[in-house]
């Protein structure tokens, strides 16, 4: 991960769908990352929050936590208006109207930022359980992820799929 996005140097990152936080904190403590975690579930935001040793955002602290669902929620309640990195772990293949989530991805991706994908690739699964296999994108799914970026750039990892998409 590091290697696609570089040391963050205070830059604002925004991580959609943190759940306990760890890719949140992974940004902020290891890349540099200023980090804000979102979920739209308030027992995930708690959980996240209940992980930092000292609950106040900041570079020396930790994250900042909001419940906020990216998808319906007005954006304009973010603390920044654009960040320089936007991820989003395991998030995308649960997203009903993927168009209208990547179109507000955009709008609050800064120019020359990153929206790093983790998702899990459908058929990828070594099982016998059809539901199990069908869990992850399509091809479908994947070619509208990456249509529209000036670059997009991906690394496997087992039965994920990291997606680098630039503007």
């Amino acid at each position: 991960m590091g290697k696609h996005l570089g040391p963050g140097r205070g830059r604002l990152a925004l991580d959609i769908g943190s759940g306990d936080g760890a890719l949140a904190r992974h940004l902020h403590h290891e890349l540099g990352y200023r980090t804000t975690g979102i979920d739209c579930s308030p027992s995930a935001v708690a959980l996240a929050a209940t992980h930092d040793t000292n609950p106040e955002p900041g570079p020396d602290r930790g994250p900042a936590w909001h419940c906020l669902d990216f998808t319906t929620d007005d954006l304009t309640t973010l603390a920044h208006p654009a960040y320089a990195l936007i991820t989003c772990r395991l998030v995308y293949r649960w997203i009903d109207d993927k168009p209208a989530f990547l179109d507000r991805i955009r709008r609050i991706l800064a120019p020359g930022g990153v929206f790093w994908v983790i998702t899990e690739i459908a058929g990828r699964r070594t099982t016998t359980n059809p539901a199990l296999k069908k869990l992850g994108i399509s091809p479908l799914d994947a070619e509208l992820l990456t249509t529209g970026w000036s670059c997009a750039r991906t690394a496997d990892l087992d039965v994920l799929r990291c997606y680098a998409l630039r503007p």
